[in-house]
């Protein structure tokens, strides 16, 4: 029997607010990194729907107008508070189930996040049952922030993955514009940062909305 994938060779996932359960995290501490800086504390919805993009885009989008001489001061802040708080955030109750069936279909998974790459880094030490299921992964700080395609080009050039078998999954528009700026296909996740309601413009192949319902069809489509 053959081991090659039924539909695509390379699965990349976001991970904020698609593997891991942080969005309210993420939200609150962009708010208090503004209120540090004495500015005026972006309301849920700006917070939330920054998650995704490259540290400093993301926070120039939440907090309009500050002065860009101060974005390295507003990131410091909020890396202050999440490197404080990340480890009570968990991955999504059937994430690690989901995706060790997925590695033993022999596809490929990789990461492509807004996080730094030593925000990923520190990431993974929460949860270090993850690092043996990635083959290889991709931050804004060392490509280019979502929904830009270079992240995604670079990791189907790694492992020689066309677009046509490549597929990106992840919760918020920057994730599904990536994928259309790639020429992919995608998936969108429900439970995360954006509404899923907006998705439909992006063209995914389906919407779900749990972990459970996100590994059913996979293992039925992917």
């Amino acid at each position: 029997m053959s081991t090659r994938p039924q539909r695509f060779d390379l699965i990349v996932f976001d991970w904020d607010g698609t593997l891991f359960d942080s969005t309210a995290l993420i939200t609150r501490c962009i708010q208090a990194a503004a209120e540090d800086l004495g500015l005026p504390r972006p309301s849920d919805a700006q917070a939330s729907y920054v998650i995704g993009m490259g540290l400093h885009e993301a926070l120039a989008h939440a907090v309009p107008g500050l002065d860009p001489a101060r974005y390295p001061e507003l990131g410091q802040r909020y890396r202050h508070h999440y490197f404080a708080a990340q480890h009570a955030v968990t991955l999504f109750e059937g994430t690690l189930a989901m995706l060790q069936a997925l590695k033993a279909r022999h596809h490929w998974l990789a990461i492509a996040t807004g996080k730094s790459r030593r925000g990923l880094d520190e990431a993974l030490k929460v949860a270090p049952e993850l690092g043996a299921l990635f083959d290889g992964s991709r931050t804004a700080d060392e490509t280019a922030g979502k929904p830009n395609p270079l992240m995604l080009n670079e990791l189907m050039r790694e492992f020689g993955a066309e677009p046509e078998r490549t597929l990106m999954i992840g919760d918020t528009s920057h994730d599904l514009q990536l994928a259309l700026n790639a020429g992919t296909a995608s998936v969108g996740v429900g439970y995360g940062a954006h509404d899923h309601s907006t998705f439909g413009e992006y063209r995914p192949l389906h919407i779900a909305h749990t972990v459970p319902q996100l590994h059913a069809w996979l293992i039925e489509n992917a």
